[in-house]
């Protein structure tokens, strides 16, 4: 099995070299192309306004100054002799859940190799829950082959990415593997800081502010607030089939 590897933090996150150990556990034909640098939030960008360079790090490896959709793209049509038979997206540092998914390069990744036929995983190491700064590689390198391997030989629909979630616990502390649903936070997270550079003149930084919701059983964010493995089956079609219905039976023309 052919394993194509990609992520957002860039080519030097520590998450891409647990990713590899994982992939390691699955395979010996291991490519990977990542961003030069970092390029979390993202999402699924792909640049056109400019040429975009690749450098090779070593073999089966390249650097590329891109966003993930760019590696992914890059890697299947031009860098790799042949199409990977499965595309991992990550280990990304800090959760990709509930709305955070339409924002992460992670999930991008993994959504474009979809878009270009290769069943794609997306997965996440979710940080900083116990104490500031907890972040468990540890984990994720001890569960991902075991949460991957099942999803293998079960396959998934063409239209539809895994996104894997691993709490903030160490491996032996994990609840387990739960299939859920995405969630969606009753708290805004997103913040915005207001400083002042040395000519007196307004800069902003924004990021995110830790901050538990109350999601309902079955969600990503449940799952992952009480120490288990997230799994969820997600896809690109964003039509809201309920209201769809009732658009329809309502519209006048």
């Amino acid at each position: 099995m052919r394993i194509l590897l990609t992520n957002d933090d860039g080519i030097h996150a520590p998450g891409l070299s647990v990713l590899e150990s994982i992939a390691r556990e699955l395979s010996d034909d291991i490519w990977i192309a990542a961003p030069e640098v970092e390029q979390s939030g993202q999402s699924r960008s792909i640049t056109l306004t400019q040429p975009v360079r690749t450098r090779e790090v070593r073999e089966k490896c390249w650097a590329v100054m891109g966003t993930p959709t760019d590696c992914v793209l890059l890697a299947v049509h031009d860098l790799m002799p042949e199409k990977p038979d499965l595309i991992l997206s990550g280990v990304n540092r800090g959760q990709n859940i509930a709305e955070d998914t339409s924002l992460s390069g992670t999930i991008a990744g993994a959504m474009f190799g979809m878009h270009l036929g290769v069943p794609s995983i997306a997965l996440s190491q979710a940080q900083s829950f116990r104490e500031r700064g907890s972040l468990p590689w540890e984990t994720s390198k001890s569960w991902g082959a075991k949460v991957i391997k099942p999803l293998i030989e079960r396959g998934w629909p063409d239209d539809v990415v895994m996104n894997v979630n691993f709490p903030d616990r160490e491996p032996d502390d994990v609840a387990g593997i739960e299939i859920t649903r995405q969630g969606f936070r009753d708290e805004q997270i997103i913040h915005t800081e207001r400083r002042e550079d040395l000519r007196g003149n307004d800069y902003f930084w924004i990021g995110f502010r830790g901050r538990l919701s109350r999601p309902p059983e079955g969600t990503d964010l449940r799952a992952i607030y009480e120490g288990r493995i997230s799994v969820t089956p997600l896809h690109v079609d964003l039509t809201h089939n309920r209201y769809l219905e009732k658009l329809k039976a309502n519209w006048q023309t």
